[in-house]
Order: structure tokens, then C-alpha cells, then sequence
């Protein structure tokens, strides 16, 4: 067991981290880790956040140590509050919203391209690089403040938990599990939502049970910089005692924070146009988006009472001062965009639009057709509860920034309320998290799960999974060969579970392109890991799923187009994917499969 428990929540807009120290036992409560960051060149300071941003600076732009921290680094950009600061006047010089490219599957996110649209090949980067790069400073940070004096507390030798938002599909996971690795850290990664959860678990210690009774379902609700994720958590009682079992989860939104700008700048585009008959250009609208989001952040803001903020849009040539000019969004127009735009009032049986693609289309952020937030929600209940409205949720928790809004809050509850069927009470509210943080919190409450400790949320599969096998016979004309399934993952096992499939009879091609043949179940509860079913394509209440196709490596004592003799092993981890590992019987190799499950 390591010393230090630490959850990093690596967001879209802000990145935050707590941690856990296990020698000191008499509080077991874990600690925000301030970080320090430069605010203007040459000047830093300690925040409880680190921005997602990176600034990367004309070299004739920094003055001597402008760049210096407290640890040494040889970096040309800055990271944190300076780059965030920067992003409304250079947009082209800022690498944002990172973890929503990973997301994206119209470009080659290991290429550098991120300033999207900037010129300058030399100083652009990938969205897995610029995730590397912030969990690189966050690693500076924590060695240079609690490992400056220990190798052994090095963040390279604690426990970290790296959160991703549920709806990741296995690409983004990998994506984001190499960032880490190449950033140096060891990671397990943990759904967001799973996250808040156990946030609320923490804060909440036994009283947590004071707030849910038996039955009750609770709709997770994250709507962060990037995204939004649902997920739906049971509350069931065993023997006396209330546990949380998982039982449905959102696919991917990337609609959140970041939407929400964008609107707001076009709204403030539409402004000028209209009062100064000033039209901007794209370079504009990417510097007006960044001032709509820090207008956004300060007139939503709970702890300050801004009525008005200021919008100012750089020109463009040689007097960008005199080409300079501005104007301004209040308090009531965010909202009325907000509420207006993003949560409108919907029926349950609402759906979002999808719109037609378009056979030409730019590459970028795939960003969601219709922004109604509602409407998503109501799609995802619609299909996780069918027609039984007395599965919808009665309890909501609240996570992300964008939801820290009154006005937000009260609009989803007084719509979930409207959804519920007569003699339902209302909605209740799960109080006791902090959405900035909850996240990077919960991770750590979950490692310390992982060690024996505090709750554990149930989250078994409903599905049972089986794996095509292709028999080996002689080919005779007008006949398909049958094909076996083995069950490698049977109905009812726990996520974060791994299965030894006691079957020794299958062989693995390796070393040129092949299909994996993988079937579900609702049906058969009673299967077991290792049990085999002939011509599995001819039982009833099996299903086909969509196969993967991969080239596995061949090596020095394993030639392309091998049939290797492997035992296999099945993980089901926190995050959704069935992770089949082949292990050779001659030799050391082995190769790993996942499947995405969150889909099916």
C-alpha cells in the first residue's frame, strides 16, 4: 500500500487534486493540493485549481525567467491561470478543452493539432500530448511540494486514481491511460459520475443514509466544460443495510461549458453587428468565446453579485489597440440564453434532434445537433426505465460547474418532478458536494475503497458475454461452419472483477488483420465463465454484437499469421470495457482485448 491516495481530476476546464495521507489515521479526510502557477509572465501564485490551458508564447514575448517556476523546467509554454487569462486575447497561442479532443474521431489525435487553426506547426501539439503535458505539471507540482526530499513519495509511487467522464468510448480511455503513462504515472481510471457519488459518500459519512430510503433511484447529473454525463445509481436494501448498485449509465454528450460560450459569443457577435455594424471573423469568435466563458463564470457566480460584465474583441493587423472594441453581456441575457437555449421545459418523451450530416463537413469538436440539455435527459431516462415511470429517478446530485447555477439547478428539478407519475413526491436534491470538486475527491474516497475502506457502489453487469470461437472443419460447399461461444463474462459479475476462463482449447491468430466475434445475453443468468455453447448463432436470447478487428503483434519467437495456443483471462473494469487477456501456453506473450460494453 502506498502512502498517499491521490485522485486527479483532469478536466476540461479545470483541473483539480486531492489526496489521501495513510500514516495520518486520525483524519482520514482528503486534502485539496493547492498548486502553484503562473499568473503573469515572471509572477506566480498558489490556486486551488490548475485552468486546462496552454500558452504558448511568441519567444520574443517572454522577458527573462518569465517562465520560471518553482521546480526547474525547460518547457516554452505556460500552464494554469496565465494561459486561461490569455485565451480571450490569443486564441491561436492557447491549447483548450483538450479532453474534448480526445473524443474526436474525424482527426488523428495523436497529431499535432491543437490551436486548431493555428499555423505554426512548430508550436502546436495533440490533444494525448496536451494531456500529457497538464498531468506532467500536476506530477512537478506534487514532487517538488511533498516529494521534494523522498524519492519513495514521488507521485510515481502512489496510488493515483485519473478520472474520465463515463461516457468515454474505449478509444478516448486508451487515449487518455497514455497520457498518463507517458506523463510517467500510474494510473486507474474511474468514471466521473461514480466519482461524485462517492464525493457525496464522503461529505455526507453515515448521514448519507438519512437522505435516500430503499428504492430510491438517483440520476447523476455532470454537466461540466465538455460534456455531459448521466448515470443512474439504485438504492437497494440487503439485509437491513442500504447499498448503491449502478444500474444504467449515459452514452458519450460533448455538450457542457464549452457549448454554452460558443452561444454567448455568437450572441454577443449578433450585438455589434447590430449596435456598431462591426461583423467579426472566426479569430474573433475564438477570442469572444474565452471572454464569454470568464463573463460566464463570474455572473453565475453564487459568491459575487455581477450584474453586467464587459466583452472586448481584439482587432486584427498592426493597431490591434485602435481596432480594439467591446461590448457587454448582463446577467439576464446569460440566463435567458441558458435556460432558453440549453434547458428549455420538455416532456419525457421528447427526444433531441439528431439533423441530417452533411456529405462536406469541417473537422472538429463533434459537437452535439441539438444543445437541449433536457432533452438528452430525457432521452436517457426514456431509455433506461421504457414505460415503468416509477424507475425514474426521485433524488438528483448535481456535479460540474455548470450546474453550481440556482437558476440551472431549480430548472432540471421542476422538470424531473414533471416527469414523475402521480403521488410521486418531488425531486429531491442530494446535498454535500462542491461540483468544482467533487470529482478529484470521490477518486480518492474510491482508492481507499479499493483498499477495504468505505462504500463500495455496486455496479454489476447485466449482460452475459461470450466470445466467438471458429471451428475448425473442412470446408464443404453451401455450409457455414458453426461457430462455438465461450461465456467469459457471466450475468451478475462485478465491475473490477477478473475471471480465469478454464478452457484450454483455443487458439489466437497474431501477426495479421483478424475479427473478434463477441455476443451478449439478458437471458441466460445461469452460464458460467468457461462454459461452452454450440453454434452459438442459433440460440435463442443471444445476440451478436459489433465485432472488433485489431492485428495483434507477432514477435521474434512468434511468426505473422500464427495460431497460438492461449488461456484467457476477462477483466470487467470500473469504466465499462470487457478486457479479454490471451496469454500464451509456450511462450511469455500476451495480448489484450477490449471490447466496449457501454453501447451495447
Amino acid at each position: 500500500m502506498s502512502r498517499y491516495l491521490i485522485g486527479i481530476d483532469l478536466g476540461t476546464t479545470n483541473s483539480v487534486v486531492y489526496y489521501l495521507d495513510n500514516n495520518k489515521t486520525e483524519d482520514m479526510k482528503p486534502q485539496l493540493l493547492e498548486i502553484p502557477q503562473l499568473i503573469e509572465f515572471g509572477e506566480t501564485d498558489i490556486k486551488p485549481a490548475l485552468p486546462s490551458f496552454l500558452y504558448w508564447p511568441d519567444e520574443k514575448e517572454i522577458p527573462e525567467n518569465g517562465l520560471a517556476l518553482p521546480w526547474e523546467s525547460e518547457e516554452r509554454f505556460a500552464v494554469g491561470d496565465m494561459a486561461k487569462k490569455r485565451s480571450s486575447s490569443s486564441p491561436l497561442k492557447t491549447v483548450s478543452s483538450a479532453k474534448s479532443w480526445l473524443c474526436v474521431d474525424n482527426i488523428d489525435r495523436l497529431s499535432p493539432v491543437l490551436p486548431w487553426q493555428r499555423d505554426n506547426k512548430e508550436k502546436k501539439m495533440s490533444p494525448v500530448e496536451a494531456s500529457k503535458q497538464l498531468l506532467i505539471y500536476i506530477k512537478n507540482v506534487w514532487n517538488s511540494k511533498i516529494a521534494s526530499d523522498s524519492e519513495e513519495l514521488r507521485i510515481e509511487n502512489q496510488t493515483v486514481i485519473l478520472t474520465v467522464p463515463a461516457s468515454f468510448d474505449a478509444v478516448a480511455r486508451e487515449l487518455t491511460a497514455k497520457a498518463a503513462e507517458e506523463a510517467g504515472l500510474n494510473v486507474r481510471l474511474l468514471e466521473e459520475p461514480q466519482a461524485a457519488i462517492y464525493s457525496w459518500l464522503l461529505e455526507n459519512g453515515e448521514n448519507w443514509r438519512k437522505q435516500v430510503s430503499t428504492d430510491d433511484v438517483i440520476l447523476v447529473c455532470d454537466i461540466g466544460g465538455g460534456t455531459t454525463d448521466l448515470c443512474l445509481i439504485k438504492v437497494n436494501n440487503e439485509k437491513g443495510n442500504l447499498r448503491l448498485e449502478r444500474i444504467a449509465v449515459g452514452n458519450h454528450i460533448l455538450l457542457g461549458g464549452d457549448n454554452m460560450d460558443l452561444t454567448a459569443a455568437y450572441t454577443a457577435a449578433a450585438k455589434l453587428k447590430q449596435e456598431k455594424n462591426i461583423k467579426i471573423d472566426s479569430y474573433q469568435i475564438a477570442g469572444l468565446t474565452h471572454a464569454c466563458r470568464q463573463a460566464k463564470e463570474k455572473l453565475l457566480s453564487e459568491k459575487e453579485d455581477f450584474k453586467v460584465q464587459k466583452l472586448t474583441v481584439l482587432g486584427k493587423g498592426s493597431s490591434l489597440i485602435a481596432n480594439t472594441v467591446s461590448t457587454e453581456i448582463t446577467k439576464n441575457e446569460l440566463t435567458k440564453i441558458l435556460m432558453e437555449g440549453f434547458f428549455p421545459v420538455c416532456e419525457l418523451t421528447d427526444k433531441p434532434k439528431r439533423g441530417t450530416k452533411a456529405g462536406f463537413k469541417s473537422f472538429g469538436l463533434n459537437y452535439e445537433a441539438d444543445p437541449a440539455v433536457t432533452k438528452h435527459i430525457a432521452e436517457f431516462l426514456t431509455l433506461h426505465t421504457g414505460n415503468d415511470n416509477d424507475k425514474l429517478p426521485n433524488c438528483v446530485l448535481f456535479n460540474g460547474g455548470v450546474t453550481k447555477a440556482d437558476k440551472i439547478r431549480d430548472r432540471i428539478v421542476e422538470i424531473l418532478t414533471e416527469w414523475l407519475p402521480e403521488g410521486r413526491k418531488s425531486v429531491k436534491v442530494l446535498t454535500g458536494n462542491n461540483p468544482d470538486r467533487a470529482v478529484s475527491a470521490g477518486a480518492v474516497y474510491y482508492a481507499n475503497v479499493k483498499e477495504g475502506k468505505g462504500i463500495r457502489i455496486k455496479a454489476g453487469s447485466s449482460h452475459a458475454y461470450y466470445l466467438g470461437i471458429e471451428s475448425s472443419m473442412p470446408a464443404v460447399p453451401g455450409f457455414t461452419p458453426p461457430v462455438q461461444g465461450i461465456c467469459v463474462l457471466p450475468i451478475g459479475t462485478e465491475e473490477g472483477a477478473s475471471l480465469d476462463i478454464d478452457y484450454s482449447g483455443i487458439g489466437l491468430v497474431v501477426g495479421e488483420k483478424t475479427e473478434f466475434k463477441c455476443y451478449s445475453s439478458v437471458l441466460r443468468k445461469d452460464d458460467k465463465a468457461g462454459e461452452i455453447i454450440e453454434d452459438i448463432n442459433t440460440v435463442e436470447g443471444i445476440e451478436e454484437m459489433t465485432p472488433v478487428t485489431a492485428e495483434l503483434p507477432s514477435s521474434d519467437e512468434i511468426s505473422p499469421g500464427s495460431l497460438v495456443p492461449v488461456k484467457l483471462r476477462c477483466e470487467l473494469t470500473e469504466i465499462g470495457t470487457m478486457q479479454i487477456w490471451c496469454k500464451s501456453l509456450n511462450t511469455d506473450n500476451e495480448w489484450k482485448l477490449n471490447f466496449e460494453l457501454r453501447n451495447h
